[in-house]
C-alpha cells in the first residue's frame, strides 16, 4: 500500500518564512496627481474606519509562496489519489472528462438573473435531469433549491408540516425516525419544529415493527426512513412498513444518500416513499467535499406538487418554451436563492447521459459486489466483527465492529483507523452509526478496484496481528502523514 504514501514535512506558518523587504511583485509608481486623488478619497473616510499602521501581511519572494502552497497541496488527500471508504458519503472516483465539460465557461458564466428565455439551454437541462430523477426514484415532480443532503431532508420536513397544516391537522408535531438513520435527519426533523421519536432496530438491524406501531400516536406526521439503512442492510419490510405509516395519515420520507445501493434496481416510490432526496454529490458523481459546491434534488410524489419552493422549472409545449413558475399555490417559500447549485447539477446530467439505465443499474451491482467481497473476508480477521445480521449481504456498505479487539487488546476503532492512515490511504468513517460499539464503517464504491480492497483486506490482518503482540506500535500511530496523532 505503499503508493498512496503521503510526503511528510514540517511547514512553517508563511508569516514566519517571511523577511522584511521580500517581494515578489512591484507596483507602478504612483503619479502625483493621482496619490492627490487618492488622498481626497481618504478623506472621505471616517478617521476610526482607517487602520494606524499597514496590514502585517508576510513578506514573500514568488518561489517561496509557490513552494509553500504545493507543498500544502501535497500533503492533501483526495480520492484522486486513493481509496477513500468514508462509509455513508460514497466519495466516487470524478472523471476530468465531465469537470471539464461542467465547468466551461459558456455555463459558468451565465447569470442567474437573465431573461429565461436566453438561458433556454440551461433550463432544459435541468428541466430533462429533474425527470430523469424522478423516474430513477419513482416520484413526480422534483425541486433543486436545496444546497446539499441536510437541506433537503429540512426541506421535505418543512413540506410534510406545510401538508398537515392545510389538511387542518397542524397538531401533528411528531416526526418516527429509527436509530439507524443518518444524524442529520434527527437534526432536520427539529429544526422544522418536529419531536423526534426514535425507534429501535430488531437483531437483524432492520426497523423493529412492534416498536413502530408503538411509537405512531395522533401527533404522529410522518417517518424519516433510509433504506439500505446505514448497516447497509436493506428494510425488507419496507412496504408494511409504509403501509403501517400511510393508513393514519402520515407521510414517508426518503433519505437518499444510501441510494448507491439500489440505483437502477429498486425505486423508493414504489416502496411507498412520498419524498426523496438525492445526494447529487454521493450517488451522482459530483465531488463530495473540497471539490464543488453540495447539491440536491427533492422529488415528491403528485399529492405534494403544490408545496414545492418556488420557481419550478417547467415546460411549455405550445411555445416551446422552458418557463420558471412562480405560482405554486401551496409553496412553502424558497428555502434558497435562485434554482440550485446548476455546475454539479450539469455534472449529474452528463453522468446520466454517459450512463443510462443499464449502466446506473451496473453501478449498484458492482458497489455492491465490492462491499460483500470485502465483507466475507474481513470478518475472518480476529477481532473483527460484522454486527446485526452477521449472514445478511449488505449493499453498498458494511459496518464492522472492533468491539472485541478492545475488549481483548486495548486498541480501539480510532487506533485501527490511525495505523490504516499510515498504510496509505485513508481511513473509514469510524464511531458511526452510534448503535455499533467501535464502529468502523466502510464503503467500496464502484469505482473501487478489487487491488485497492484487498490492500485494505492485508492491513487490517496485519493489525490484528499486531494487536495481539504489539499493541503499542499501533497504538502511537500515525507515523507517515504530515501530521502525527492529535492530543
Amino acid at each position: 500500500m505503499g503508493d498512496f504514501k503521503q510526503a511528510k514535512w514540517n511547514e512553517p506558518p508563511l508569516f514566519e518564512l517571511g523577511h522584511e523587504g521580500r517581494t515578489g511583485f512591484k507596483l507602478p509608481e504612483i503619479e502625483e496627481e493621482a496619490k492627490r486623488e487618492v488622498g481626497k478619497l481618504l478623506l472621505t473616510i471616517l478617521n476610526h474606519i482607517l487602520r494606524d499602521r499597514p496590514p502585517e501581511i508576510p513578506e514573500l519572494s514568488e518561489v517561496e509562496v509557490v513552494r509553500h502552497f504545493v507543498r500544502l497541496s501535497q500533503m492533501n488527500y483526495g480520492v484522486d489519489l486513493g481509496p477513500q471508504p468514508l462509509g455513508s458519503c460514497t466519495m466516487k472516483y470524478n472523471p476530468k472528462l465531465i469537470e471539464e465539460l461542467a465547468w466551461d465557461r459558456r455555463i459558468t458564466g451565465l447569470h442567474p438573473l437573465k431573461d429565461p428565455k436566453l438561458v433556454q439551454g440551461v433550463l432544459k437541462m435541468l428541466y430533462e435531469l429533474g425527470r430523469w430523477l424522478c423516474k430513477i426514484v419513482g416520484l413526480n415532480k422534483v425541486t433543486f433549491q436545496p444546497a446539499a443532503g441536510a437541506h433537503g431532508e429540512l426541506t421535505g420536513a418543512l413540506i410534510i408540516r406545510a401538508l398537515h397544516r392545510d389538511r387542518g391537522e397542524g397538531w401533528r408535531d411528531e416526526m418516527i425516525i429509527s436509530v439507524s438513520a443518518h444524524g442529520t435527519n434527527f437534526a432536520s426533523a427539529s429544526m422544522a419544529g418536529f419531536k423526534v421519536i426514535r425507534i429501535p432496530t430488531d437483531e437483524e438491524g432492520r426497523v423493529d415493527l412492534k416498536a413502530l406501531k408503538a411509537a405512531i400516536s395522533p401527533r404522529t406526521a410522518g417517518m424519516m426512513l433510509i433504506n439500505p439503512n446505514t448497516l447497509g442492510i436493506f428494510e425488507s419490510k419496507i412496504r408494511k412498513i409504509a403501509k403501517i405509516i400511510h393508513e393514519v395519515g402520515e407521510i414517508m420520507y426518503y433519505d437518499g444518500a444510501n441510494l448507491n445501493g439500489i440505483l437502477g434496481i429498486a425505486r423508493p416510490g414504489d416502496m411507498g416513499f412520498d419524498i426523496v432526496h438525492l445526494n447529487i454529490y454521493k450517488t451522482l458523481l459530483a465531488p463530495h467535499g473540497g471539490g464543488d459546491p453540495g447539491a440536491c434534488a427533492l422529488c415528491v410524489s403528485k399529492e405534494l406538487v403544490d408545496f414545492l419552493p418556488t420557481p419550478v422549472i417547467e415546460y411549455d409545449s405550445n411555445k416551446k418554451l422552458y418557463n420558471l413558475n412562480y405560482k405554486v399555490p401551496k409553496s412553502i417559500g424558497r428555502v434558497r436563492t435562485f434554482y440550485g447549485n446548476v455546475i454539479p447539477l450539469l455534472k449529474a446530467y452528463i453522468y446520466l447521459l454517459s450512463l443510462g439505465y443499464r449502466g446506473l443499474r451496473r453501478v449498484a451491482e458492482i458497489a455492491a459486489l465490492n462491499t460483500n467481497y470485502f465483507l466475507a473476508k474481513v470478518k475472518r480477521i480476529r477481532g473483527f466483527e460484522a454486527p446485526y445480521g452477521t449472514n445478511l449481504p449488505r449493499k453498498h456498505e458494511i459496518v464492522i465492529s472492533v468491539k472485541k479487539l478492545k475488549e481483548e487488546t486495548g486498541l480501539t476503532a480510532e487506533d485501527v483507523a490511525k495505523y490504516l492512515l499510515d498504510k496509505g490511504p485513508y481511513a473509514p468513517t469510524i464511531y458511526f452509526p452510534p448503535i455499533v460499539e467501535e464502529a468502523l464503517m466502510f464503503e467500496f464504491t464502484e469505482t473501487e478496484t478489487k487491488e485497492n480492497i484487498d490492500n485494505y483486506l492485508k492491513a487490517s490482518m496485519e493489525i490484528s496481528g499486531l494487536a495481539y503482540s504489539n499493541p503499542k506500535s499501533v497504538k502511537s500511530s500515525p507515523h507517515n502523514t504530515s501530521v502525527s496523532r492529535l492530543d
